[in-house]
């Protein structure tokens, strides 16, 4: 830093000024918390917990209570500002449409373009130094889904918009359609108001998972989840489970495509987010056929590389075993019996069997 005088700020003032910086680099609003959540909030989780919910993700139970107290997380927080950025690729082909084309491979939204983790953090860093320019140093930190931060319970308190029985954050003017980022700084800035709720008696989200993920208002078993199933679970996905997930090969978009509130989505405006090689309309079989390098290549930059090409190769097994019965389908997965990977040949005699189509007995060894 370079000598300069600075005045203590005019915190209302400043926190104005934040939320005019934060649009000017693409997020669509930002608001202000405090780095404390209710009692509500601990108790939800230590019950989520307790129930299994979380599955393999090992890490929530590592964190413990950790994700419910962001002051402990950040010692010397006295702000948290939340901000969201929309994502949806308006020029992708309709997802409603390629769910029921059973050929294609369905790929969550967000995951079209690059990896969001970097964006939003790259973005966030930008808003601190713009801060800092103008008031001097200060202590920060900034988070996109990449530590144990409880951001929707945050956001809502924030008014950034309210949490919805889908369990993600939910706004009148834009639905849910967004990435989440956040900035935890020492800053004293005045605290937004949280907004009300207005999901009403609607259960739409409920009604339409296709896997029954959604088990109660605000409360999802990641267990059933085609997000989990698909992403997190290192593993075989559980057979009764894989008819179920249809085409959808990473993550899944059902309770956001049919929640009301998302027909004031905004599109995203971000070229990083823009789809990337063909993934809004790529054929399960194309995918299929893909080896360790190209998939390294295709996807390098992407949040799909991080699940790897044995957990892609099993995904799309799954997706190929609930297609429709064609020479090419057979042909893919016939190919891939020799696979070397046990969890790959798994997954490619069961969606054989669902073809009708007995392979030979050591196939799944």
């Amino acid at each position: 830093m370079t000598d300069k005088s600075y005045q203590t700020p005019d915190y209302p003032e400043l926190a104005r000024q934040i939320k005019v910086w934060a649009r000017e680099l693409g997020f669509q609003d930002a608001r202000v918390t405090r780095p404390e959540l209710p009692e509500e909030a601990t108790r939800h989780l230590q019950n989520w917990l307790a129930e299994g919910c979380h599955g393999q993700m090992h890490y929530m139970q590592r964190h413990g209570l950790l994700r419910v107290r962001p002051a402990e997380l950040v010692p010397g927080t006295l702000s948290v500002l939340t901000l969201r950025m929309p994502y949806w690729p308006q020029e992708a082909r309709d997802a409603k449409s390629l769910l029921g084309d059973g050929a294609r491979a369905y790929i969550s939204r967000y995951a079209l373009g690059r990896d969001y983790h970097k964006v939003i953090r790259q973005r966030l860093q930008k808003l601190a130094e713009r801060i800092a320019s103008h008031i001097g140093p200060f202590g920060h930190r900034v988070f996109t889904d990449s530590a144990p931060v409880a951001e929707v319970a945050l956001a809502a308190q924030s008014g950034l918009g309210w949490r919805g029985k889908h369990t993600l954050l939910l706004t009148r003017e834009a639905g849910s359609l967004f990435f989440l980022g956040e900035l935890f700084t020492d800053l004293p800035l005045p605290e937004d108001p949280a907004v009300e709720g207005h999901c009403g008696s609607c259960t739409r989200c409920l009604d339409v998972c296709p896997t029954g993920a959604i088990v109660a208002e605000g409360k999802v078993d990641a267990r059933r989840c085609i997000s989990y199933l698909t992403i997190e679970l290192d593993g075989s996905i559980p057979e009764d489970l894989r008819p179920l997930i249809g085409n959808r090969v990473y993550g899944c978009d059902d309770c956001q495509l049919f929640c009301p509130w998302n027909r004031f989505a905004v599109p995203g405006t971000e070229s990083d987010f823009s789809v990337r090689h063909g993934l809004d309309d790529i054929e399960l079989t194309e995918a299929f056929s893909w080896d360790a390098p190209t998939f390294a290549e295709r996807m390098a930059g992407s949040a799909i590389y991080r699940i790897g090409h044995e957990r892609w190769l099993r995904n799309l097994a799954v997706g190929l075993g609930n297609a429709p019965t064609t020479e090419a389908v057979i042909a893919a997965l016939t190919a891939r019996l020799d696979d070397p990977s046990p969890l790959v040949r798994e997954h490619v005699v069961w969606a054989l069997s669902r073809h009708g189509v007995a392979p030979r007995r050591d196939s799944a060894g």
